[in-house]
């Protein structure tokens, strides 16, 4: 086949009308459910999830979580077409990312889905050979698996790209596309110039930086209006972070401590402890600090050994190490998840405390008495720099248990989770992005044996695969926002959302390094800092095996 006929076969090709795009998602989900009929068949005993059967059969158990995702990840891209669709703007650039995007995620759910680099989960493991038959043989869904990813889909693809064609990102809300495109003038302006020269100085946000962002309201996105905060939404959030990780992830991350306080507040925070504390974070006057994890325990938060112990006088004092805290010596406000009944055991005998610390510098992270730590060295994510902290006799006041109630602090924790999740998806697409866009320009320029390597027909199907991945991953996360504004519980859509887009975000830097050859691997090119950085998203806020242990109990539960 002649190569341009191809691509305009493909172009001419590319519409998929609402039926068929109702039809295709309509497919997937069917497919998801066979899944998790399968999966309580081998998991469940009396309809109830098995903790030695999910122990046993654990890769079924997170199999069925990608399951569920990928179909998550291909109704929510539909419901992005049939939005378009019904504004006009489903345009020809759309229709080739829909068709490149859900083409290649059906193959996967029929086929084989990557749970890791060494892990493939296939349908026979849950006994899905043949509901993946009846999948590939829906009408809609096999016309998609012949015309949809394929090299001609690809190659028409980069070729609207080239041709200036541009993604939808817009909104049904006018407000934050506002709000996009000022966060995106900001990260041009101010924060891409200089992120790669910050992170081979493996220095922090200047605070000159921090202060624009205060000005421009990132502390307070999620804060309420009458705490001085924007009031908007998990969904503001995700915009706002996407923006600025596309620029440098330790921007987009600046906001994730003060949406865990400000969060953590807001649902369990006494009036006085409100009043305090919210207006300072969402002005950006304090910069807070999550206190949570401890050497050796990881996620496993009810084996947590750090104390607070009662003084006479009525404060808190804190004992116990706690390590991996983000942005600690610059913070003004920690939140402190620490055992304060020594007698109960697992999760009922933690609280969380409010406790001030002054600011450090470089030369002394940690001025207060009773607190001491230092700098972990990290490999990427270093804007903020992690610190491990230890605690002896530190004094937190009186009014620092939150809630002024004890045994609460991890289900005020857990409270928390989904936002900080569905923000972590969102620095994962901004990262995503930003790779997509440096390996497209490095191909465009770089010229091998005559010619641009963006013609090559292996580099122009990684940009084009990386461009459809990153479209579906934005929009699941956009729709586990959408749960959270309305009020819905939305632990198992925000860690689908955090589980793909962090998939994505490594596979994309992975393959931008790759088109970028040898000097992808040099200090000089940000593709080395943008896959430093993007290799950590699987692991923080939960590690992906975390969050499928997650998503697929919480399947099972419903």
């Amino acid at each position: 086949m002649d190569t341009q006929t191809g691509i305009s076969s493909a172009s001419a090709e590319a519409a998929l009308s609402s039926e068929q795009l109702q039809e295709v998602a309509a497919a997937a989900e069917t497919y998801g459910q066979q899944a998790l009929e399968a999966a309580r068949q081998l998991l469940c005993i009396d309809g109830a999830i098995d903790p030695q059967l999910a122990h046993k059969h654990q890769r079924a158990l997170h199999g069925l979580a990608w399951i569920a995702t990928t179909v998550a990840a291909i109704t929510s891209a539909m419901n992005w077409a049939h939005r378009l669709a019904q504004a006009n703007s489903l345009s020809h650039i759309n229709q080739l990312v829909l068709r490149v995007g859900v083409g290649e995620y059906l193959e996967q759910l029929s086929g084989g889905i990557l749970m890791g680099a060494h892990e493939i989960f296939r349908p026979h493991e849950l006994a899905l050979e043949p509901a993946a038959q009846a999948l590939r043989s829906n009408d809609a869904v096999a016309r998609l698996l012949c015309k949809g990813n394929t090299p001609e889909s690809r190659a028409a693809l980069m070729a609207a790209v080239i041709a200036g064609e541009e993604v939808s990102e817009d909104l049904p809300d006018s407000d934050l596309n506002m709000v996009r495109e000022q966060f995106r003038r900001f990260a041009v302006e101010r924060v891409e110039p200089h992120a790669q020269r910050w992170h081979l100085a493996d220095e922090l946000i200047p605070d000159e930086i921090v202060e624009a962002m205060a000005e421009l309201g990132v502390f307070g996105v999620c804060i309420g209006a009458e705490y001085g905060g924007l009031g908007m939404g998990k969904l503001a959030m995700c915009v706002v972070t996407e923006e600025l990780s596309r620029a440098w992830i330790a921007a987009g991350s600046l906001g994730t401590r003060s949406e865990i306080a400000g969060e953590l507040i807001a649902l369990a925070g006494t009036p006085e402890q409100k009043a305090r504390w919210l207006p300072q974070i969402a002005s950006g006057a304090v910069l807070p600090t999550a206190v949570f994890t401890e050497p050796d325990t990881g996620s496993d938060l009810g084996s947590l050994r750090t104390r607070a112990v009662r003084a006479l006088d009525g404060s808190w004092r804190l004992e116990g190490n706690k390590t991996w805290i983000t942005h600690a010596s610059r913070s003004d406000l920690m939140t402190v998840l620490a055992r304060s009944d020594v007698d109960t055991k697992g999760y009922a005998g933690l609280s969380m405390f409010l406790a001030a610390k002054p600011r450090g510098t470089p030369q002394d992270p940690f001025p207060a008495q009773g607190m001491s730590g230092g700098e972990i060295p990290v490999l990427g994510y270093r804007g903020m720099k992690e610190y491990e902290i230890a605690f002896n006799d530190f004094a937190v006041s009186e009014d620092g248990l939150l809630g002024g109630v004890q045994g609460q602090g991890f289900k005020q924790l857990m409270q928390t989770f989904e936002g900080a999740r569905v923000q972590t998806a969102a620095r994962a697409v901004g990262v995503a992005w930003k790779a997509y866009q440096l390996g497209l320009r490095y191909a465009r320029d770089r010229r091998q044996f005559g010619a641009a390597i963006l013609t090559f027909p292996r580099v122009a199907d990684k940009l084009a695969t990386m461009l459809a991945e990153t479209v579906l991953a934005r929009e699941l996360t956009y729709f586990a926002a959408g749960e959270k504004d309305k009020g819905l519980r939305c632990d198992v859509e925000a860690g689908m959302a955090k589980l793909l887009a962090a998939r994505v975000a490594w596979c994309n830097a992975d393959a931008s390094l790759q088109i970028h050859g040898g000097n992808g691997y040099a200090l000089e090119f940000e593709i080395s800092r943008v896959l430093c950085d993007a290799r950590i998203l699987n692991i923080f806020e939960g590690a992906a095996e975390i969050q499928a242990q997650v998503i697929g109990r919480g399947c099972l539960a419903r």
